[in-house]
């Protein structure tokens, strides 16, 4: 019996490695999901939400290298867009199924009908449609490389009348490309960028997700040139494990020690990092980046060198070109001031809170305290993503994973069911803020039905802590941050899996150690505090000002004990300075 074009896409999706398609099914998406049926070789995983199909095989396609996705015609299509969106500007290899209406009806206006090329254009590097049995495997093979290749979205168009089409025999290239070149620069470019180290006394390397496969390189340059090693979130669980050299975060959610390394030195190498906080980036000292994407370089500074380089490749070229540096006051400085931020941020490890206003910086070092050495983390955009940021350890082991770029909410637990399923042997734990998991409740439904043995833990402060810390710095009283929560714990209990309320600090490690080790899924709701707020590691005196007025209005709107609370809930950022 001769195959149909569905057949014929799920045999190039196996030839692939594809393991999963996640997706809601219906309407023209109902005989791909037969395909995949009679093949065997692939999982549907039902999602309640398209948005959490895209993000869990985000997460997926991050973690092993390519995932796919689906949405049925038009609020399908919809639905996708957020979580392709996020996938796209994170560079993670992801292929979307866009099944639409049959071709007759298409420019008709007809129910359900959207423009995946206008709708998806803008989140892809690849959008086609399949129009004719013969365009079918090229537009696959296209597809899927250009998913592979340029590290981002790519979508296929599919009219239901045409997955139905017997499928035509092709004779292009039915296996894919995993292609890793060697990437440096010209032996002249490093012979400058060698004479402007060596020349440099006092230099801070800065890493981001660039330099993911190079921490050995790194540690190395480091060590030969006396430099300590800065990263930024994406770069964390790479960088940060087994280097002496390390200081810590910049940027949003790092910390002073980084900050303060740059502006002290007098060069700074951009190592695999396309940075885009530029207020966080020092203006008067020489800046050095080096990308394997030349667009990106001098988007974010006023670039004294722009290379373009894999950052291990160019590396393990320059270090036969470099001095050996034996002054290490510089290093031994910005080390020292990075050991006084550290025993700052013990403060909340100690004095942890109370009833109802647990510190989520205490919850935080909990979890990096308890969870494995391999374990995969998940973090929502806002407040839940500067815990993770500041207290979550590299292990050389852990993955971080989160909307990073993007910055959406709701990310942490979608991206925790494709984790988890890809890594079924492996410890995963989402971090989540309760305005993200209010966002996506319903997939708590799939993580049930599939047992997938999540650990949820609900950072539940009862406000939208991000937004509110933005107001008061711009010198607004909140507005309408406040959130009249469901009890989380029960609904987990309603949706098939176990779900506990930590109310008490003292209850919080044992409830933590203990979801760790149920056999199965787990939402934990902790209560935290709602006034505590992750200042920046530079802390401008207009931000100050902000503050003060926003504290101000507070107290003349009569909110006295808010104001009071929020004061004694960060008492720690006077010690970091301003």
């Amino acid at each position: 019996m001769s195959k149909i074009v569905a057949e014929q896409l799920v045999d190039m999706l196996v030839e692939a490695g594809v393991k999963r398609v996640y997706a809601v099914t219906g309407d023209s998406l109902n005989h791909f999901n037969d395909a995949i049926r009679r093949n065997g070789k692939i999982k549907w995983i039902h999602v309640r939400h398209e948005e959490v199909g895209a993000y869990a095989a985000a997460a997926e396609a991050e973690l092993d290298g390519f995932a796919v996705c689906a949405g049925s015609c038009g609020p399908g299509h919809v639905h996708l867009i957020n979580g392709l969106y996020d996938a796209n500007r994170s560079h993670v290899p992801l292929l979307a199924i866009a099944s639409t209406i049959n071709t007759g009806e298409m420019g008709m206006d007809y129910f359900q009908e959207t423009n995946t090329i206008k709708l998806f254009d803008d989140c892809s590097y690849y959008n086609q449609m399949i129009m004719t049995a013969e365009q079918a495997p090229r537009i696959i093979q296209t597809a899927i490389q250009h998913a592979l290749g340029k590290k981002g979205v790519a979508v296929i168009g599919l009219p239901g009348d045409v997955s139905q089409l017997k499928a035509v025999e092709s004779n292009i290239s039915t296996q894919f490309f995993h292609c890793n070149p060697i990437i440096r620069p010209s032996d002249t470019e490093l012979q400058q960028l060698a004479k402007a180290i060596n020349e440099s006394a006092k230099i801070t390397l800065f890493c981001g997700i660039g330099a993911e496969k190079a921490h050995d390189q790194v540690v190395q340059l480091s060590q030969h040139i006396k430099a300590p090693v800065g990263y930024s979130f994406r770069g964390k669980m790479s960088i940060q494990p087994n280097n002496p050299n390390e200081i810590g975060m910049t940027g949003l959610l790092g910390l002073p020690s980084a900050y303060h390394s740059m502006h002290e030195s007098h060069l700074v190498l951009l190592l695999g990092t396309d940075f885009p906080y530029d207020k966080f980036m020092p203006s008067d000292n020489k800046i050095i980046q080096i990308d394997t994407s030349s667009e990106r370089l001098g988007r974010r500074s006023n670039l004294y060198m722009g290379l373009c380089g894999d950052v291990a490749d160019t590396i393990e070229a320059l270090l036969p070109l470099l001095e050996t540096k034996t002054d290490d006051s510089f290093l031994n400085a910005q080390l020292k001031f990075y050991n006084t931020v550290k025993e700052n941020m013990n403060t909340y490890v100690n004095d942890n809170g109370g009833e109802d206003t647990i510190q989520p910086e205490y919850v935080a070092h909990i979890i990096d305290k308890l969870a494995s050495k391999d374990a995969i983390f998940t973090v929502d955009t806002g407040m839940s993503c500067v815990w993770g940021a500041r207290f979550i350890k590299g292990t050389g082991e852990r993955k971080m994973l989160g909307s990073f770029n993007h910055g959406s909410m709701a990310n942490a637990m979608p991206m925790a069911i494709g984790a988890a399923l890809a890594h079924p042997e492996k410890q995963v734990i989402a971090m989540c803020g309760d305005g993200g998991l209010s966002m996506l409740l319903g997939d708590l439904a799939t993580i049930h039905q599939y047992n997938i043995p999540v650990k949820i833990i609900v950072f539940n402060n009862r406000a939208l802590g991000m937004v509110k810390l933005e107001m008061e710095v711009n010198g607004l009283p909140d507005n309408e941050t406040n959130m009249v929560n469901p009890d989380f714990g029960l609904i987990a209990q309603a949706m098939g899996f176990q779900g506990i309320n930590v109310h008490k600090p003292e209850e919080a490690e044992t409830a933590i150690q203990n979801a760790f080790t149920h056999n199965g899924p787990v939402l934990l709701n902790v209560f935290t505090n709602p006034n505590a707020l992750a200042m920046p590691p530079k802390i401008e005196w207009e931000q100050v000002v902000g503050m003060a007025k926003s504290m101000t209005k507070l107290m003349l709107g009569g909110k006295m004990e808010e104001v009071f609370d929020t004061i004694k809930s960060n008492y720690k950022h006077l010690k970091e300075g301003l």
